[in-house]
């Protein structure tokens, strides 16, 4: 378990520097998926890791080891792991578990107030437009949605650019972009060294966008100027908590726009997908190797109270000293044969 447990650790750590810079090159559909899936793997591989390394140090309390039944003297001499490395995995562990409801009731509460929102606007299409002079343009997920704009931001755009933004705006809604936001921030709120990913997961969204924008529109220019016009028009006035056309990294995306659309590549999600194979097999090793640790230790614990247990009887007693030690182990010999 020394070199598999912190594979998953490690994976991650290099996921989060790569990750973001290699997600704007592919197609922007395809880099937000692999960046939600890199998240939920690297996330569940943190806390495994984190939970097998903080086990280590609990089960060598000598009040736990007698609940579990297994020798301390054993799981100390067999497990390289310190207790200081335990102790701070336990913190994190903690720190993890207690962040992730935090986060959620954050979601909850978002989904609730994008649902509120979707009944104030007036009318009952998919479309609202406010009689507001402040430009602004932003989608409202819920069942099944809104897309609302100001009067303010139609009166900034042209009819071709009009058109754009509500194609991009209803992108947001039909891909479910809400969702992937909600699982990078679940995810960052669980292991911080993730929030890189949550960051280029928000540019990647927009891209999502803008290239269904181009697609609805056939023209990948008139998309580009209606994002550079909104952004300008609306700067300072963006709602927060919303899916916005003003959102992310705009001159990055005006210039993706103004040229052919991003080709497929493999090699990035081959890549990806290889460290995040490595991480589940790595943490698969690891509990296996933890579960041997333990099974070792209370076999250890076993002989030596069968030990003191024949130290007591009378020389003619049947029963060898590990006799329940051999007993335990053709069960789970048993079990591995079926």
């Amino acid at each position: 378990m020394t070199i598999s447990v912190y594979i998953p650790l490690l994976v991650t750590v290099v996921l989060a520097v790569l990750a973001p810079r290699a997600a704007r090159r592919p197609a922007p559909r395809h880099a937000a998926w692999s960046l939600a899936c890199a998240a939920l793997v690297t996330a569940a591989g943190w806390l495994g890791s984190l939970a097998l390394l903080a086990f280590t140090g609990f089960a060598q309390i000598p009040e736990v080891a007698e609940e579990g039944h297994w020798s301390v003297t054993a799981l100390r001499a067999e497990d390289p792991v310190s207790l200081a490395v335990a102790a701070i995995s336990a913190l994190a562990l903690a720190a993890g578990v207690v962040s992730l409801p935090v986060a959620a009731i954050r979601q909850i509460r978002h989904v609730l107030w994008a649902r509120r929102e979707c009944g104030r606007m007036p009318g009952d299409s998919e479309l609202a437009v406010l009689d507001d002079e402040t430009p602004q343009a932003f989608a409202l997920p819920g069942v099944p949605g809104r897309i609302v704009v100001s009067r303010g931001m139609l009166r900034c755009l042209g009819d071709g650019e009009r058109e754009a933004l509500l194609a991009h705006e209803r992108a947001h809604l039909r891909r479910r972009h809400h969702l992937f936001q909600a699982v990078w921030r679940l995810t960052a709120a669980v292991n911080p060294l993730l929030q890189p990913l949550a960051e280029a997961g928000g540019f990647v969204l927009e891209r999502w966008a803008d290239e269904e924008a181009a697609t609805h529109v056939g023209s990948r220019t008139v998309v580009a100027r209606a994002v550079g016009r909104a952004a300008l028009a609306s700067a300072g006035a963006s709602r927060p908590a919303a899916l916005a056309a003003t959102g992310g990294e705009v001159p990055q995306r005006v210039r993706a726009l103004l040229t052919p659309p991003p080709p497929r590549r493999t090699l990035p999600f081959v890549a990806g997908a290889l460290l995040l194979t490595l991480c589940c097999a790595s943490l698969a090793n690891a509990a296996s190797d933890s579960e041997s640790l333990v099974e070792s230790a209370e076999r250890a614990q076993c002989a030596v109270d069968a030990g003191t247990q024949g130290a007591a009887r009378t020389s003619h007693s049947p029963q060898r000293p590990d006799a329940c030690c051999d007993h335990r182990g053709a069960g789970e010999h048993g079990r591995h044969r079926r």
